[in-house]
């Protein structure tokens, strides 16, 4: 039987709590164990507290991330949370300050949900951290002063590295994101969103074009071949073709190149909308019916019968351009079915990246 995957709780809600528990212990002068929010749909959700201290105008604490059984690589990480209340500047002063703080990045690129110069703390975490400050009792002559939340993760920048956010103009640290306060495992919802991102700052930035790869390899190629393109035109699509190719569409990337090796871009021309292995199925098959129509001399198909991987025929082949051409094609196709009015360019990646030998462009020109 088929374990049940645990779900965990974004970084966003893991602030929202960590703010409400810092502003309860300022008002309160004492030290709680544990604080239960509402997340945005409504469900409550109960975090253990670490690390509380207060004194009579400051309160910090912080949360351990539990993502569940999702590979997150904010899993684990504390999320620190300060709430300080000072007297107000003036009669129109904000009532709450968000920041960040030590390893929160600040965003550089535009195109994303918070503009350049601001703290990394994406609009529904920040509704959440209002609506958990509010929802404590606070002092009554709180008019008079502002509180401020500052959240900070201590090993925040390291853990950044592993993340595309240097890329999308997030430096110096993590972002606090989320937008139910559940991370489900294995979900696509954290690729997807990150290729959304990723083609917005594209956008914001002026490409005329984008590079969507499967990998990083195939990106390193596809970077050697256009250096033109600058590097917020280089999408990491992963496995998600088909959402990617109409991610594109809908912000007028209507030729974005696909970088991607032989074995991947035959499951992107036998029409999947996903090329993991465990969502689709790889066709040799398929790729014989092609060869055999295109009329490729008999030593191509008696290749393809025996063979038990793509990636065993490209290199048996030394990527011959027919066949290359044949499968190429038919990716061009196929993609243009997820996303009517793309035509994508399909570059096939070799198995080895050299800087003496950057990948060709195999575009579809002519139907086999």
């Amino acid at each position: 039987m088929k374990k049940k995957l645990r779900t965990g709780y974004t970084t966003g809600a893991c602030a929202a709590a960590g703010a409400k528990a810092a502003v309860m212990m300022l008002e309160q002068q004492s030290t709680i164990s544990q604080i239960t929010i509402q997340l945005p749909s409504g469900i409550p959700a109960t975090f253990a507290l670490h690390g509380q201290s207060w004194s009579s105008d400051t309160a910090a604490c912080y949360i351990i991330k539990d993502a569940g059984d999702d590979p997150d690589i904010t899993n684990g990480a504390e999320i620190h949370v300060q709430a300080r209340q000072t007297a107000a500047e003036s009669a129109d002063a904000p009532s709450l300050i968000i920041a960040g703080g030590a390893g929160i990045g600040t965003v550089t690129k535009p195109g994303l949900a918070i503009a350049p110069g601001e703290w990394a703390i994406n609009p529904v975490p920040r509704r959440m951290i209002a609506e958990a400050v509010a929802s404590v009792s606070v002092r009554q002559d709180n008019r008079h002063h502002t509180t401020t939340i500052v959240i900070s993760i201590p090993d925040g920048e390291e853990r950044a590295k592993k993340t595309l956010n240097g890329r999308l103009g997030i430096i110096g640290g993590l972002s606090i994101l989320g937008t139910s306060g559940i991370v489900r495992p294995i979900s696509t919802a954290a690729w997807t969103d990150t290729i959304d991102a990723s083609l917005d700052v594209a956008k914001a930035c002026g490409c005329e074009t984008v590079i969507l790869s499967t990998g990083r390899t195939s990106e390193q190629a596809a970077r050697l071949a256009l250096p033109h393109l600058p590097e917020e035109a280089c999408i990491m699509m992963g496995d998600h073709v088909g959402y990617a190719v109409r991610a594109c569409l809908a912000r007028g990337f209507t030729a974005p190149v696909i970088a991607c090796q032989f074995a991947k871009m035959l499951k992107i021309a036998c029409g999947h909308e996903n090329t993991h292995a465990t969502a689709s199925d790889l066709d040799l098959g398929t790729l014989f019916t092609w060869v055999e129509a295109a009329k490729l001399p008999r030593h191509f198909l008696d290749l393809i019968s025996h063979a038990n991987t793509a990636r065993e025929i490209a290199i048996a082949t030394d990527f011959d351009t027919t066949l290359m051409e044949i499968v190429s094609a038919r990716a061009q196709r196929a993609a243009a079915v997820h996303a009517p009015g793309i035509t994508i360019i399909p570059m096939l990646c070799r198995y080895d990246v050299s800087t003496r030998q950057p990948p060709p462009f195999f575009p579809a020109t002519s139907e086999h």
